[in-house]
């Protein structure tokens, strides 16, 4: 460094213009951030070489810095954010992220950060207090106006570039291959491809993951999934399945999908956890629990459109999906829908699992207090659940959407199953990241998978009162890390086995069986099958005996045409779950190769 300065001009010493530089270079460093903290860092030098190129952009278009400096307000304020997900998570802010905080109100931000929220409006006046120092340094040099004629060559080449790139846009880039004659004389009423060897080697990927400018390419992604989202029941409204039901189509049938929340595979009891957390649905005949389901992400926005839809997993990351989901096809085969769900609404925006909620003949979200104290629990769906099998329809699809097991984890039972002490209910502001309270923290997740269990127990219950043919597929949407052994991190967003494996099993009455013995059979030989959430749309359409054209029974476990599958996860890239090794004692989940990229 020392080097690097004297070989600057004399005024750029300055110790005002020093402090300028320096945190231009802080703002620019950030991608970096990540590989002191362990996470690995793809494309060094494409990274380096983008943010280089916004700053000598930037600088040509605007000539000094004072002109461009309110432009990086966000880059500022986002940084300890970058920070805080680099240190927990591993990885920086994504358009997940940004939808993530649109869609938490202030109220669930403060439980989360609980007794550390203090410490954001700390923050906060600490980074504004940073950038308008810098501001007022910007405003008051001239030491760095962009004056000589080399900015016009700059521009000159800054604008060759937009004017190549937005061609190539409009009409295309030709492939390194030799055009026929045909082609060329089919294309010459209309402009030429860009050749190939005119294409920039500018990539928008690479560029949304630099730091400052490229903050900038994240939130027009975002804000196009939020346009995206908006348009997207009018964009599928013409689509349809072809659904219909097989045999008899006028028979009564009852199917319920319960979406989990937060649940982890290994502390459920009836899969050999020690504490005794499904004391009720251990007695239960009919249940069959699926040992090996994995969810190719952790995170519920993300995690349930795969579920309940055709969405591939490797797609999860992607704005919405043009397909409707299997909301749209029950009711193709005649069957009554109901979306019933204690998570937050929707609200003003659409969020990724509220377009697909919307296709629901019925749908009522009945939480009024976000995931704070002041949330229902999850007993608030037993009453609309009964009115539903109640319908005069009798052929109904209901799907419950739980609170389950989200953090707070004191809040999601009543104080009769505060079971395991000490608890979350002691603490007023109880902090995730706080170590020290690893003991209540567990003893209250466990509470939670108790007072799940009771839940179960009773939808159960409410099917076996109906005495409809009735079945029930409930599958979690991600798991939780809870500072295993010398695992140093808690709650969700991580790349570890405990996230990605997750509890799921299947109930049927007495009369389903009797109607539908084969799937009850296959199901019994494939409970301990290598599975997926993506395996759910179709086995939930199947279980009701729904057909459709191109439909795919090799992912349905209940069916004798089921194949197994290669199931990716979301671990610094897509990684083959099955061809992963698990690191330490947090149990990263680490590819044997190189992962495949996100895209």
């Amino acid at each position: 460094m020392s080097r690097l300065l004297r070989h600057l001009p004399p005024p750029l010493l300055r110790p005002a213009n020093l402090y300028l530089l320096l945190s231009y270079a802080v703002l620019s460093a950030m991608p970096f951030a990540g590989q002191l903290l362990g996470t690995p860092l793809e494309d060094p030098w494409q990274l380096l070489g983008a943010g280089l190129f916004a700053w000598m952009a930037a600088w040509a278009l605007f000539k000094r810095p004072a002109w461009f400096h309110w432009a990086l307000l966000p880059a500022f304020l986002a940084l300890p954010t970058e920070l805080y997900l680099l240190t927990y998570y591993g990885q920086g802010i994504s358009t997940h992220h940004l939808g993530v905080i649109a869609e938490t109100s202030p109220s669930e931000a403060l439980e989360f950060l609980g007794g550390k929220a203090w410490l954001l409006g700390v923050v906060i006046m600490t980074v504004l207090l940073w950038f308008g120092s810098t501001w007022v340094v910007a405003c008051r040099t001239r030491d760095f106006d962009w004056t000589d004629r080399s900015r016009w060559v700059v521009l000159a080449a800054l604008g060759s570039c937009a004017a190549v790139l937005a061609y190539g846009h409009k009409y295309g880039i030709a492939q390194p291959v030799k055009a026929s004659a045909a082609t060329a004389s089919a294309s010459a009423a209309h402009p030429p491809a860009l050749p190939h060897w005119a294409k920039l080697p500018f990539d928008l990927g690479i560029f949304s993951r630099s730091w400052p400018y490229g903050l900038t390419a994240r939130g027009i992604d975002f804000y196009k999934e939020r346009i995206y989202l908006a348009e997207l029941n009018r964009r599928s409204a013409a689509f349809r399945f072809g659904a219909h039901q097989a045999g008899d189509t006028h028979a009564p049938q009852v199917v319920v999908l319960v979406l989990g929340e937060s649940s982890r595979f290994d502390r459920w009891s009836l899969n050999g956890y020690g504490r005794p957390t499904n004391p009720l649905l251990a007695k239960e005949d009919n249940l069959v629990m699926l040992q090996d389901v994995i969810t190719p992400v952790s995170a519920t926005r993300l995690s349930v459109p795969v579920i309940i839809s055709r969405k591939p997993a490797m797609q999860s990351l992607k704005d919405g999906f043009s397909e409707k989901s299997m909301l749209s096809a029950f009711r193709e085969a005649g069957f009554k829908t109901f979306w019933i769900s204690n998570q937050v609404s929707f609200g003003k925006f659409d969020t990724p699992v509220s377009v697909f909620a919307k296709e629901a003949d019925d749908v009522q979200f009945l939480n009024l207090g976000g995931f704070s104290g002041a949330s229902n629990h999850d007993d608030v769906l037993l009453a609309p659940l009964r009115r539903a099998i109640a319908d005069p329809a009798q052929k109904v699809l209901v799907v419950l959407h739980t609170l389950g097991s989200h953090w707070n984890y004191g809040h999601r039972y009543p104080k009769e199953f505060d079971r395991w002490h000490p608890s979350l209910t002691a603490i007023a502001k109880p902090d995730y990241t706080d170590t020290r309270i690893e003991p209540q923290i567990n003893n209250s997740y466990d509470s939670a998978i108790l007072y799940t269990d009771w839940f179960l127990s009773n939808v159960i219950g409410v099917l076996k009162e109906s005495s409809l043919p009735s079945s029930l597929l409930y599958v979690a949407d991600h798991g939780q890390t809870l500072y295993d052994k010398s695992c140093k991190i808690a709650f969700h967003g991580h790349n570890t086995q405990y996230e990605f494996h997750i509890p799921a099993f299947v109930w049927y009455s007495s009369s389903y069986a009797e109607r539908f013995p084969a799937k009850i059979e296959q199901l019994q030989r494939h409970r301990k099958a290598r599975l997926s959430t993506e395996n759910m749309f179709h086995t939930a359409l199947d279980m009701a005996d729904i057909r459709y054209p191109g439909e795919r029974l090799e992912w349905s476990f209940l069916s004798p045409e089921f194949k197994r599958h290669k199931r990716y996860v979301d671990s610094y890239g897509w990684t083959d779950y099955d061809d992963s090794t698990m690191r330490g004692d947090c149990r990263e989940v680490i590819a044997k190769g190189k992962p495949l990229k996100r895209y």
